[in-house]
């Protein structure tokens, strides 16, 4: 089962890619469709654009990790306090689940969560915020950091690093065609006439609205069943349901929203970085990038039975 996770998840990283570069090359045939641009220089916009698409998406590929550190703000710490028992507490599910111990970073923030990012589990990094660092008891800290490893070990972060570049440039081209068509990008000469030019500006209109709703759906697509999975291989790790349980309670009912997260970061966290989508609504739920938290606690702690005879985390082995 697990193995087969992982193959779906490698084969559906290269599908995201493939989609990715095909409707960026869309996307510039509707720019030059909407632009009334002549044949040669559509050929050329196409051209750049698919290049641009294949640039990004091996940006995406090798480089996403480090982007997503940056843009939240995390910086790995040294192994010695106060960050000693951090890295021991990595290392110990590390070996567990059987994967290289990732690099170990830290957010300063006061609002409690963590991420992990990486193309493979050989190049893969954990951070968690200062503010988790403080509120969580070290079996609740050790049922976070097992949930992150196992999103490591089922090649979960490959898809997720790599939807971060590609959300961020959906969100930025859908800017860039609101911005053409509203402040008449598209000149007179080249627009045509009658129902023809009404038909050019309502696809420019479409396209900006369909870009960030390809990339919110994107996230919701890879989101939520890889949380429910993640929760239940962190359970085999640590062997105590009620660490994660416990722990997904805390950050939940803290009401502080991070500082550096981003909507093409928010499906990284273990939990959602936004203070309002902790609210419960039918419509909040449903457009959130995380499962109901109530639901992904109940399941958690609906497998404590499996383990009620296990030892409280790796530690107390």
């Amino acid at each position: 089962m697990l193995y087969d996770d992982i193959r779906r998840n490698k084969r559906n990283s290269f599908l995201i890619i493939l989609l990715f570069i095909g409707f960026i090359v869309f996307a510039a045939w509707v720019y030059a469709t909407t632009m009334g641009l002549s044949q040669g220089e559509s050929v050329s916009i196409l051209g750049v654009s698919g290049a641009v698409a294949f640039v990004s998406a091996f940006v995406g590929y090798y480089s996403s990790a480090s982007i997503a550190l940056l843009m939240s703000g995390a910086k790995e710490v040294p192994r010695e306090n106060p960050y000693l028992e951090l890295h021991r507490i990595v290392e110990n599910l590390a070996i567990t689940a059987g994967i290289p111990k990732p690099k170990v970073c830290v957010i300063e923030d006061i609002s409690p969560n963590a991420f992990a990012t990486g193309r493979n589990p050989e190049n893969s990094a954990v951070a968690v915020t200062t503010g988790l660092l403080k509120m969580l008891e070290k079996s609740e800290l050790e049922g976070v950091i097992a949930h992150e490893l196992s999103h490591i070990r089922n090649f979960d972060i490959r898809m997720g690093t790599i939807v971060v570049v590609f959300v961020g440039l959906l969100a930025m081209l859908g800017d860039i065609f609101q911005r053409t068509i509203r402040f008449g990008g598209i000149s007179n000469s080249r627009r045509g006439s009658g129902k023809g030019q009404g038909a050019l500006i309502l696809i420019g209109f479409l396209f900006a609205i369909i870009s960030p709703i390809i990339a919110k759906l994107i996230q919701l697509a890879m989101s939520r069943q890889r949380e429910y999975l993640a929760d239940a291989s962190a359970i085999e790790l640590t062997r105590y349901p009620e660490g994660l349980a416990s722990a997904l309670e805390k950050i939940v009912k803290d009401d502080t929203r991070m500082i550096h997260a981003g909507t093409a970061t928010a499906h990284l966290y273990i939990a959602s970085p936004f203070s309002d989508e902790k609210e419960k609504s039918f419509f909040k739920e449903w457009f959130s990038t995380h499962p109901d938290p109530d639901k992904r606690i109940g399941k958690i702690r609906s497998l404590f039975g499996a383990y009620s005879g296990a030892a409280a985390g790796v530690s107390g082995k």
